[in-house]
C-alpha cells in the first residue's frame, strides 16, 4: 500500500499510529480514511452534524466506518446553524448553484469558519483520546474558493493547535492534509487502486434520492471519474452534467 499511495500523493511520514479522520462522506475524506489505514493507521472517523441541508453525506459516512470497522463519532453542531446563516449549504433561503467550483456561484457554498470549527472538534478528540494527528480530505481544486482548504491555512492551524494544546499533544502531533496539493481525479484514481467504495460515498450538495449531476460537486465528481479513467458508480438524476 505504502508503494502505491507514494506514487500518487505525498506520504504522510512517519505513520501516524493513530488519527482522527474528519469524514464528511464524500470522495476525499472517504479515500483519506482507507488510505491511512491501509498505510498502517489505526483511524476513528469523526464526522459533524452542522445544520447542513441534509443528513445523507453522515449517513455515507457511517458506511465507510462500517467497511473499515472503525469508531465513528458524530458531533452535534446543529446549535451553531443561527450563526452560520447566507451559505447555500445551511440556509434553505439560499439556492444551490450549478456549475464547477470555479464559478463565482459557488461562493454560496462557503460555510464561514467550516473546517476550523471541524478541525477545532477533531483536535479536541484526538488529543482526549491519545491519537497524534488529526486528517482531512482539502484537496488542489478546493482553494480557489474554500480559504480553509488552502496550504496557508494548514500552516497557520497547525501552529494554532500546539500553542493551544501545550504540554498535552504526544511528541510529533500534526494536522495533515495529505490530498492539498493533489486533484480530484489523483484522489479517484487512488481510491481506485485501494478498493474504495465509491458507490458508498455522496457528493452532492442537493441530497435527493440520487445525485443531481449538475452542482458544483456532481459536476466536479463526475469530471474526477472521468479524468482518472476510473468507472464512475455514481447515479445521476441528470444524463449529462454542466461541463
Amino acid at each position: 500500500m505504502a508503494a502505491v499511495t507514494a506514487a500518487v500523493l505525498p506520504l504522510v511520514t512517519p505513520v501516524p499510529a493513530h488519527v482522527v479522520v474528519i469524514v464528511s462522506g464524500g470522495m476525499d475524506s472517504t479515500v483519506l480514511a482507507y488510505a491511512l489505514q491501509q498505510g498502517g493507521s489505526t483511524v476513528t472517523l469523526l464526522s459533524c452534524d452542522y445544520g447542513q441541508r441534509h443528513r445523507r453525506e453522515l449517513d455515507y459516512a457511517a458506511r465507510t466506518a462500517e467497511a473499515l470497522h472503525a469508531p465513528h463519532v458524530v458531533v452535534d453542531l446543529t446549535g451553531i446553524v443561527g450563526v452560520l446563516t447566507g451559505s447555500a449549504l445551511t440556509d434553505a433561503q439560499v439556492d444551490v448553484p450549478d456549475g464547477h467550483y470555479t464559478d463565482g456561484s459557488m461562493r454560496a457554498t462557503v460555510v464561514p469558519n467550516r473546517n476550523a470549527i471541524m478541525l477545532d472538534v477533531a483536535v479536541a478528540r484526538a488529543v482526549s483520546g491519545g491519537a497524534d494527528a488529526v486528517a482531512f480530505g482539502a484537496h488542489a481544486g478546493d482553494h480557489p474558493i474554500y480559504p480553509d482548504c488552502r496550504p496557508a491555512f494548514l500552516a497557520a492551524y497547525e501552529s494554532t493547535v500546539r500553542l493551544a494544546n501545550e504540554g498535552f499533544l504526544p511528541a510529533g502531533f500534526r494536522v495533515v492534509a495529505p490530498f492539498i496539493e493533489c486533484s480530484k481525479a489523483d484522489i479517484a484514481r487512488l481510491g481506485d487502486t485501494i478498493g474504495v467504495r465509491f458507490a458508498d460515498t455522496w457528493s452532492c450538495y442537493k441530497g435527493g434520492e440520487r445525485h443531481c449531476g449538475t452542482c458544483g460537486t456532481c459536476v466536479e465528481r463526475r469530471e474526477a471519474f472521468a479524468m482518472a479513467g476510473v468507472t464512475d458508480p455514481t447515479e445521476y438524476a441528470t444524463a449529462s452534467g454542466v461541463i
